[in-house]
């Protein structure tokens, strides 16, 4: 059940979707990262094996 916010509720949950949105992006920043850091690790560990 949503709480009674009187004339704040507007700034309040629209505090809380950009709050939401920016958590998301970092989120999804975070995982893309990850996979082009795995991919670049894995070409590298593959040339490395490749000259051993």
């Amino acid at each position: 059940m949503m709480p009674d916010l009187g004339k704040y509720a507007d700034t309040v949950l629209s505090a809380y979707a950009v709050s939401i949105a920016l958590l998301v992006v970092l989120v999804a920043v975070s995982v893309w990262r990850a996979r082009r850091v795995k991919a670049a690790l894995e070409k590298v560990e593959a040339r490395r094996d490749g000259q051993a």
